[in-house]
Formats: C-alpha cells, sequence, structure tokens
C-alpha cells in the first residue's frame, strides 16, 4: 500500500509508444513521489519524457509498466471511464492557452467540471462563485473570456481548477502565452494557493518559473536525472495576498 502522506506516488513507470515497427521509450522507469501541499515543478528538454509523465499524473494516460497511485488510488490500471472520474474528482488542469469556452462566461466556464457531478445548478453556481472570487475576479463573473485580459483568463481557468477542490492542481506551462508581468501575477496566484494549502504540480521549460517552485524535478531520456528541493524560492518571503486580490 502506498504511504498516507504522499498524494502521488509512481513506482517504476514506463510509457513505450509503437510507430510501425519501432519502439519510443518515452519513459524508462520513474519512481517519484510527491507529499501533500508540496509544489513540484518539472523540468526537461524536449523528448525528456516531461509531457508524457504529466499525462499520466493527470490521468490522461496509462503507464506501459509500472504503478501510479494517486490519493491512494492505484490508478496504473483503471479503465477509461475510471480514469475520467479520478480526473474530474481529484484532479485540477490549468493549461497555456486557457481552454475556456468563448461563447460563455466566467461563471458557465467554472461550472463546467461541476455538471457531471450530479450537483445541482444552484449549488454549481455558488461553488464557481466562490472560486471566481477567490482568484480576485467575483467582478467579472459575467464577462465572457473576449472581454478579459490574458492574466484574467487564466484566473479563470485556475479558478476552473480549483472549484471541485482537487487533491492536486497541475498547470501545464501555465504562463507560455503571458508576457513576463501577466505571468508574475499568475505566479503569485500559485504561491498564495500553495500557501492555503494546495498541492501544485508544474510543468515549465522555464527556470524562472521553476523556482517558484519548492522542488524542482529534471528528466532526461526518460529518466529522473535529479530532483533537489530550492533554498530560495521566489516570492517564498513576499506578502502575495494582495497583490492576488487586486
Amino acid at each position: 500500500m502506498p504511504d498516507s502522506k504522499d498524494l502521488i506516488q509512481l513506482r517504476d513507470i514506463t510509457r513505450v509508444y509503437r510507430m510501425g515497427e519501432h519502439e519510443v521509450r518515452a519513459l524508462a522507469g520513474v519512481s517519484l513521489e510527491v507529499k501533500h501541499n508540496e509544489y513540484v515543478a518539472i523540468m526537461g528538454p524536449s523528448g525528456s519524457g516531461k509531457s508524457t509523465l504529466m499525462n499520466i499524473i493527470g490521468c490522461l494516460d496509462t503507464p506501459t509498466s509500472g504503478e501510479y497511485y494517486l490519493n491512494g488510488q492505484r490508478v496504473s490500471e483503471m479503465s477509461d471511464n475510471e480514469l475520467a472520474e479520478v480526473r474530474n474528482r481529484e484532479i485540477g488542469f490549468v493549461f497555456q492557452t486557457f481552454n475556456l469556452l468563448p461563447r460563455a462566461d466566467c461563471l458557465h466556464n467554472v461550472e463546467l467540471p461541476l455538471v457531471y457531478s450530479g450537483i445541482s445548478k444552484r449549488v454549481r453556481r455558488e461553488m464557481a462563485l466562490r472560486a471566481l472570487e477567490s482568484v480576485g475576479l467575483g467582478d467579472r463573473v459575467h464577462h465572457k473570456p473576449n472581454e478579459l485580459s490574458g492574466g484574467q483568463r487564466q484566473r479563470v481557468a485556475v479558478a476552473r481548477a480549483l472549484v471541485n477542490n482537487p487533491s492536486l492542481i497541475l498547470a501545464d506551462e501555465p504562463t507560455g502565452n503571458l508576457d513576463s508581468k501577466t505571468g508574475e501575477e499568475i505566479m503569485r496566484l500559485f504561491e498564495l494557493l500553495y500557501r492555503r494549502g494546495n498541492t501544485i504540480l508544474l510543468v515549465t521549460h522555464e527556470e524562472e518559473i521553476a523556482h517558484h517552485a519548492r522542488r524542482v524535478v529534471r528528466l532526461r531520456d526518460g529518466l529522473i536525472e535529479s530532483d533537489e528541493a530550492i533554498e530560495n524560492p521566489v516570492l517564498a518571503g513576499l506578502d502575495v495576498s494582495e497583490s492576488v486580490a487586486a
């Protein structure tokens, strides 16, 4: 059984893709533990396996071999339907491209993960409103994405990731489509979420972004090359609440 202190436990995970007669080994035996309320960045060059690892951790893909436990559940051998339920219940996703519905307002975009959970419309709206307020967008609930700045769109995406109160926030290059100032605002938001007790797994190719985390895991050729604590994280000593609420 996995350690109860671990939210994520990967044991000797491999992922092999078959392309015609050839095999591509994207992951070659990755073992990794992430505890509750950790803030971890995953880095690696193109082809290192970080996207494959993110897809497996996010229950978007399954390993060829090895075991994966998420919040005490062995998900490495689940069916597609079971994985979909775990994704909806346990994981909040934040993507580089926001992935918002252009014709829906912020409130509807945020409540979408709740639609298939059997939650009444009134309760869904209340939960979505609270999530938007938590990222400083309580006054933008009826705005559509094209009426928002890039940073505000990403805040909507973060609110959508939070609305189910997931065990894990999985962020894939969350500042990739933002200018440096707006990207820093989003990283302040992640810092606040971490301080509130959320577990955050951040996939990035930018060293400066990775150093907002408390730990950096580096991949190369489908293996973990290094796993190090960050001694002086960016924003660690700052009061981020005021800037996030602005």
